[in-house]
């Protein structure tokens, strides 16, 4: 069993320019945790060019661990391999959070802190307290419509099922057949919640500021809208037949 009972997972590519102080804000707070809110770090990198992993890795601290692939292979697939390790670790929660300063540290006590009872706890942005920084109009647009749509074709009460910012419990993950979900971008994050809804889990979300990257390029595309956008269509229509 792991000593501590959370493991982050970090998915990264291309994170050169953030990471680090990501690391070290995690750093700072992680040395004034009680022992019942610890956790390890898991830095998933899908080969960056830029040196993400190695720079991590030069860091050379015993709790930050780094999982190196060899291709760009999508956030999804970078959740599952670090949800593998979890498990196979012993650790008692996952959370995921993003390398590029977006997800602030401080709103990570809130995940810690959410009663044990809730096997999913999103960090969200569409309830009150919420906030974004620095998105344009289209985004904030694009994100609200997306979740209200996603609420009414797979019949839950979500307000945020795109946030990446969660905790997880081992015990709700292991009620899910992974190999059955094969989205790759921020799709994954609403099949997943949609996933744990159905199995009856208790599910909360607690208000969190999300503010967009200073540095490098927003992984955001087309290609992932649409996505998201059809996975959430199949599953509604799976729902209902």
């Amino acid at each position: 069993m792991a000593s501590v009972p959370n493991l982050v997972i970090i998915p990264t590519y291309n994170e050169a320019g953030n990471i680090l102080r990501q690391l070290a804000e995690l750093k700072a707070m992680r040395e004034h945790l009680a022992s019942d809110h610890l956790f390890d770090i898991l830095v998933v990198d899908d080969g960056s060019p830029d040196g993400t992993a190695e720079l991590v890795t030069k860091l050379d601290v015993p709790w930050i661990y780094v999982e190196l692939r060899r291709e760009k292979n999508g956030l999804g697939n970078a959740y599952k391999h670090g949800f593998a390790r979890a498990k196979a670790r012993g650790y008692k929660y996952v959370i995921e959070m993003d390398a590029d300063g977006s997800h602030q540290t401080k709103d990570l006590y809130k995940l810690l802190e959410a009663p044990a009872r809730n096997d999913l706890v999103i960090g969200s942005r569409w309830i009150p307290h919420g906030e974004v920084e620095n998105w344009p109009i289209h985004r904030r647009l694009l994100s609200q419509f997306g979740n209200v749509y996603a609420s009414i074709a797979l019949g839950f009460k979500i307000k945020d099922s795109t946030s990446g910012f969660r905790r997880i419990s081992i015990a709700a993950l292991d009620e899910i057949d992974m190999s059955s979900i094969n989205a790759k971008g921020y799709g994954f994050q609403i099949e997943m919640a949609y996933r744990i809804s159905k199995t009856g889990r208790k599910i909360s979300e607690v208000p969190i500021t999300f503010i967009e990257r200073i540095e490098g390029k927003s992984k955001m595309s087309l290609a992932i809208v649409i996505e998201a956008l059809l996975l959430i269509a199949e599953l509604g229509i799976q729902r209902l037949f």
